[in-house]
């Protein structure tokens, strides 16, 4: 999820006003009293004590954190300890270091940075401080967006210093010393002068008194001794060794299993289902109607999904069995020509321009459906007792889940008068567990069985035929180039399904937004990095019944693909080289020139290909982060597509930990890879017509390229790196192809043509 950067987002402003105006019935002195900061010290009937909301210590030494990002392979349970224990003074590698997702929903987790896409010390003055505010009233505990680290860079860093002075005072005040003369290192508090040292663990429950400094000095990146270092993760040795538990793994006592048929086409509703029929069936305990789908409970998962699939069961369609790829594509494509569309940047004297140049270059783009596919099936166990609810369950938002267990727990005609989320390990997000349908589902069969924990898992049908889609849209580009061959102006105009309106209406309070005016459906695509003295970008929305939700890099996977393929289109009709075209769109960017110059250097651009091989290249800006790839790619005589190599160079600021960022550039980069190749989903009277691993591929290690990352050095705040390193996947691997074999590619998935060399 992303959002444009300086401004209170429409949510952030939504929610916001309808506090401070009195939706919420709060006033600035309730505001007031909300802690943000989260570091007074407290001890715990366990004999651990937390000197802050991150940091909690027990007698034996053992540190404990709490990192309210799920971590779903991106690194977070080990970049954000790193934020943390560099300031604390301590080590990562000693075994006493554990990490948790917490259960206590504090404000001070709440994800700001997502909501309102400023950094938590940018945040200031007095309507971003009730946002922030109001935001921890719920609070908006999120992972995505790529804002772990960017959220987390400054307040983590505080919650170390801080804590590191309350242990050096209560040191000071063993030893009698002032407790400027105490410092920390390695999980102990030296007295430099004397060399006395006590471990944190002594100190720990005398410094939980102590009143935390709230802006202590922080360290030079000078003196870094674990950011930027390469650094193994903390969550790696416990799913060597299977003791890891993902959300599919939880066991409980008493615990039974369900599986559901949901109606196949989108908007279906059950009409009538003959639960007698499986009722006998063994294990069968309970079979439940949830609307828009059937569930069975039984006592293991195979009674559960054999008994839903012989379930007798009429849905109906609600007049969405119409609905077809084909079809949408044509209203897509007419759109086009649509007399409104909502100006997302009109600079003015576009048409003009254009009327006037003799050198137009045009081009239509087109991007399909795609689903997430985690490999972790969808999941969620759910314990309905007494009017309360419990979730185990990798979610991304556990205030979406908890919204959603409430709306299941409506639909089994009860209340579910509060929530409490356990968020395990999760095998793969990409923004699919950012949605509450599971969380509805599994407290709604879960209240049919009170006092027993249901295990609610979809098949991959269900996951393939059922998921949140990546938008599809068509892009449309007219630019008129200059003597020097360089863009005069600029014309794109995007026709897209709104995802702020179809994730809004299925999980938000307040709805969906405006689907005419929806930035994901243009983000990347309205202010790309390059100097165009004359733009206009505009949306055109496409409605559907199809549901769409946040896929990684949201808007940029689509936008990257068209933006970049179209400069690749201006630099072929200007003659010029494609990355020195770019690079003399950047003027006034040295940080992307140094990313292009880099990229240049180390994928040896100028370097001769054999005839039927290509290089292609593609530089976007995402999360705060700007990436460039250069793929180079085989084209067989008869037309087969080898993927060699693909050269990445990313600027993603501070680096916290080089092995993460390589990690998530080569997973993005896949990621982007399967899609172009690939990712296609259709629709076919309405319903999915795809349904596993089979029709819906993923690319195989047989056929993944060799991936080099190189890091541009650099000062800056760190920006994200979960997802910046998709985008230019798409387009790099396009203009490859251009380059191999002269065939341009203007729709994905590339399986779709047929190559030839020329």
């Amino acid at each position: 999820m992303s959002m444009r950067a300086g401004r209170l987002t429409r949510r952030a402003f939504l929610v916001t006003g309808a506090a401070v105006t009195g939706g919420l019935v709060v006033g600035a002195g309730y505001l007031s009293s909300i802690d943000m900061t989260g570091l007074d010290g407290f001890a715990n009937a366990d004999g651990t004590v937390g000197l802050n909301a991150w940091i909690r210590i027990a007698e034996d030494g053992t540190i404990t954190f709490a990192v309210p990002h799920i971590e779903m392979g991106q690194g977070i349970f080990t970049a954000l300890p790193m934020l943390i224990a560099e300031e604390l003074e301590i080590r990562l590698d000693g075994g006493n270091i554990r990490v948790e997702h917490p259960v206590d929903e504090l404000p001070v987790y709440a994800n700001y940075t997502l909501a309102l896409d400023m950094r938590p010390e940018e945040a200031t003055g007095p309507l971003y401080w009730a946002a922030k505010k109001v935001f921890g009233i719920f609070p908006l505990i999120v992972t995505g967006g790529s804002t772990s680290v960017v959220g987390s860079w400054w307040p983590l860093r505080v919650a170390g210093a801080s804590a590191r002075l309350m242990l050096a005072e209560a040191a000071a005040d063993v030893w009698q010393v002032p407790a400027g003369e105490c410092f920390g290192e390695d999980g102990h508090i030296v007295h430099r002068p004397t060399g006395r040292r006590l471990a944190y663990g002594e100190l720990a429950r005398a410094a939980s008194a102590k009143a935390p400094t709230p802006n202590p000095p922080l360290k030079p990146a000078s003196a870094f001794r674990l950011i930027g270092k390469p650094t193994p993760r903390l969550d790696v040795p416990a799913k060597v060794t299977g003791e890891a538990i993902f959300g599919i793994d939880v066991a409980l006592p008493d615990m039974v299993h369900a599986a559901i048929r949901q109606s196949p086409v989108f908007g279906g509703t059950v009409r009538s289902m003959d639960a007698g029929a499986v009722r006998s069936m063994p294990g069968v305990i309970e079979v439940v109607d949830l609307g828009d789908a059937v569930g069975v409970v039984a006592d293991s998962y195979w009674q559960a999904s054999r008994a839903v699939a012989a379930l007798p069961v009429e849905f109906d369609d609600n007049g969405n069995a119409g609905g077809d790829s084909a079809r949408f594509l044509a209203d897509m494509h007419r759109a086009l020509d649509a007399t409104e569309a909502h100006a997302f940047r009109d600079d003015g004297d576009v048409d003009e321009i254009l009327a006037a140049s003799d050198r137009v270059v045009e081009a239509t783009y087109e991007t399909p459906l795609l689903a997430h596919a985690c490999m972790e099936p969808m999941n969620c166990t759910a314990l309905f007792r007494d009017g309360e609810a419990e979730l185990w369950m990798g979610s991304q938002s556990p205030l979406i889940a908890r919204w959603g267990a409430q709306s299941g727990a409506k639909l089994a005609g009860t209340e579910a008068e509060s929530v409490t989320t356990h968020v395990p390990l999760t095998g793969g997000g990409f923004g699919r567990r950012a949605d509450g349908d599971l969380a509805r589902q599994a407290a709604a069969l879960a209240a049919s069985v009170p006092g027993r924990p249901v295990k609610l898992i979809w098949s991959r049908e269900e996951d393939i035929r059922h998921d949140t889609y990546r938008p599809h849209a068509v892009s449309r580009f007219r630019a008129a180039l200059g003597l020097d061959g360089l863009p005069l102006a600029w014309d794109n105009r995007v026709v897209s399904q709104s995802l702020d309106r179809s994730y809004g209406d299925r999980n938000l309070p307040v709805g969906g937004g405006n689907p005419a005016k929806d930035h994901f459906s243009v983000e990347g695509a309205v202010d790309p990095a390059y100097a165009i003295p004359r733009a206009r970008v505009e949306l055109v929305d496409h409605a559907t019944p199809v549901p769409i939700g946040f896929w990684r890099s949201v808007g940029h996977s689509n936008s990257a693909f068209f933006v970049e393929s179209f400069v690749d289109e201006c630099a072929h009709a200007a003659g010029i080289d494609p990355l020195l075209y770019r690079r003399g769109l950047l003027a006034g960017r040295p940080r992307h020139r140094k990313v292009l110059d880099m990229l240049a250097e180390r994928s040896q651009w100028g370097r001769p290909l054999a005839p039927g091989r290509g290089r292609g290249v593609a530089l976007h800006t995402a999360f705060r982060t700007i990436v460039g790839e250069v793929a180079e790619v085989t084209v067989g005589v008869d037309g087969a597509l080898s993927v060699d190599r693909v050269v990445c160079v990313v600027d993603c600021g501070t680096v916290i930990n080089p092995d993460t960022v390589e990690a998530q550039m080569e997973g993005a980069i896949l990621f982007g890879l399967t899609a172009a190749l690939h990712g296609e989903i259709t629709i076919e009277e309405g319903r999915v017509a795809q349904s596993n691993f089979y029709d819906y591929r993923m690319l195989g290690l047989a056929d993944a390229p060799a991936i080099e990352t190189h890091i541009v050095p650099s000062g800056e705040p760190p920006g994200g790196i979960g997802e910046p390193g998709l985008p230019p996947a798409l387009p790099a691997l396009a203009n490859a192809i251009f380059a191999a074999t002269g065939q341009r590619l203007r729709a994905l998935p590339i399986s779709k043509s047929a190559l030839r060399v020329a």
